[in-house]
């Protein structure tokens, strides 16, 4: 454990007087390590319930329900100035865009450095332990961050995703500027700087359940109805949908059509107090979906139609043993160097030359720059189709 971190305490700040004291006292550095705890496990609708911030002198752990607007943070946030450091930031941008509109600026990503820099196991818990010798404990991994009162064990789990992440991210830092690789990282960190809460409703969302698929086109007109009622129900409840009715349960009853409270009491997995409290609604949900015309069933759109190519499966091959030798030359998990689907992306436009290869818009530059030369002498190898 960095001896800084080792001997740092952190503060429960619950109050808008002690948020915006700490914000004050903290707005003149450069760097932050940030991290967000939601509750998605256990809430329909997650939002930011726990805010977790360390400097190199102070941490804090700012609960976001009491603490008030925030602005003197997001100011910090939003300074290209200030480096803010996030373990896996994705879900965490999501969350603060959400919430309080926040775009983060100059992101330091230390899952994504951990990756590029060759490392296979990069969850944070293991690169502290692989850096720093620090075990942190899981017990709270999926504790309800929405409750309250929290308790000292969940504040003290919850601290440590912050606690290190400085000096990991120096660790991180100086390995990808020993590799020659810290442009890779400054692409992939920019690209994080738009992500954003998708705010448009999907209605298609019920058919990218896994599952969905082995249905009839009837049993997915039921499905499709049942889903939106638990949809409801869970919003009305702020729960998570899988707390309501496990997917599995809905499945079923699609299948079997129950007709009656008999009917659906027999279906598997369908909860007993659901039945109870909701039974007549699966049922009017199950009429909805059996009352549906033939000619208006759900059903899958076609995937795109590509102009059927014979050298496809050729160029996509070829390209992938390029990538696998560059992967075991540099060291690096072949996904992390050029995952498949931007290999067929380039396989599907065949560039001929650098300008077409740089058009290729799945492809990061430095993935070009490290794979481009080699990626359109092995397309010149591919003999043309007839």
């Amino acid at each position: 454990m960095p001896a800084d971190a080792q001997a740092q305490t952190y503060r429960y700040l619950d109050t808008p007087d002690g948020a915006k004291r700490f914000l004050s006292a903290i707005k003149s550095v450069r760097e932050i390590a940030v991290d967000t705890e939601g509750a998605s496990y256990h809430r329909f609708i997650d939002r930011v319930y726990l805010l977790q911030l360390s400097t190199r002198q102070r941490t804090a752990i700012i609960d976001p329900l009491s603490a008030g607007e925030l602005e003197l943070l997001g100011g910090l946030l939003q300074d290209p100035a200030v480096e803010v450091v996030f373990h896996d930031a994705d879900y965490d941008l999501r969350l603060l865009h959400q919430d309080y509109g926040w775009h983060a600026t100059n992101i330091f990503d230390t899952r994504i450095a951990a990756q590029l820099a060759g490392v296979r196991a990069f969850g944070l818990a293991a690169l502290l332990e692989r850096y720093f010798g620090t075990k942190l404990d899981k017990k709270f991994q999926r504790a309800d961050w929405s409750m309250r009162p929290l308790s000292q064990g969940m504040l003290d789990y919850a601290v440590q995703d912050t606690l290190h992440l400085l000096d990991l991210r120096d660790q991180l830092r100086s390995e990808l500027e020993q590799l020659g690789r810290t442009a890779w990282a400054a692409e992939e960190f920019a690209r994080l700087e738009g992500t954003q809460w998708d705010a448009e409703p999907d209605d298609t969302a019920w058919m990218r359940t896994k599952g969905t698929r082995d249905l009839t086109r009837r049993e997915l007109a039921i499905f499709r109805e049942l889903a939106a009622w638990r949809d409801s129900v869970a919003a009305t409840l702020d729960r998570a949908t899988f707390r309501v009715v496990g997917n599995e349960a809905l499945f079923a009853t699609a299948r079997a059509a129950p007709r009656t409270l008999a009917d659906l009491a027999a279906v598997k997995g369908m909860p007993r107090g659901m039945i109870e409290r909701r039974g007549e609604e699966v049922l009017a949900a199950v009429g909805r979906g059996l009352a549906v015309p033939d000619a208006q069933l759900p059903k899958f759109p076609r995937a795109p139609r590509w102009e059927r190519d014979p050298r496809f499966e050729d160029r996509a091959a070829a390209l992938k043993r390029v990538r696998d030798a560059a992967a075991q030359r540099l060291d690096l998990d072949p996904g992390v160097l050029c995952s498949r689907d931007r290999m067929e992306a380039v396989a599907r436009k065949n560039p001929a030359t650098m300008d077409e290869l740089l058009d290729v818009k799945e492809l990061r530059r430095w993935q070009i720059s490290e794979l481009g030369e080699e990626f359109l002498e092995a397309l010149r190898g591919v003999k043309p189709g007839r």
